[in-house]
């Protein structure tokens, strides 16, 4: 199970942290992964973290602003968010992939979380 936390309202260069809090099976095994979607729009693929050794990767849209990162023993991945703009709100899910690789390929990922919405006012 994987439950997001931490979304909100924040103006436009504002921060948010976001979580993912994971239970049923340890993130030592697992690639985590953030995803958005924002009415209207297809669903994007942000960041992932491979839960043994933090390999990460990212969207060309938010690289250089976020910063995924993970800690084992809470088995919760993090998702810093700085700079945010008016084009990142959307609703962002956490899912989780079992194995060792990065892909934010959506069709990769088994277990999803409910999502958590940010919303950037200009």
């Amino acid at each position: 199970q994987l439950e997001e936390s931490g979304g909100g309202l924040v103006e436009s260069g504002g921060s948010l942290r976001l979580s993912c809090k994971i239970s049923g099976f340890s993130l030592d095994y697992h690639t985590i992964a953030w995803f958005r979607q924002a009415p209207g729009k297809e669903r994007e693929g942000v960041s992932c973290i491979v839960g043994n050794d933090g390999q990460t990767e990212y969207a060309e849209s938010v690289e250089g602003r976020f910063t995924i990162s993970r800690d084992n023993r809470a088995n919760t991945v993090y998702l810093q968010m700085n700079n945010l703009k008016s084009d990142d709100t959307a609703t962002y899910y956490c899912a989780a992939l079992l194995g060792v690789i990065t892909t934010l390929e959506a069709d990769e990922y088994n277990d999803w979380g409910q999502g958590t919405q940010v919303t950037v006012s200009s």
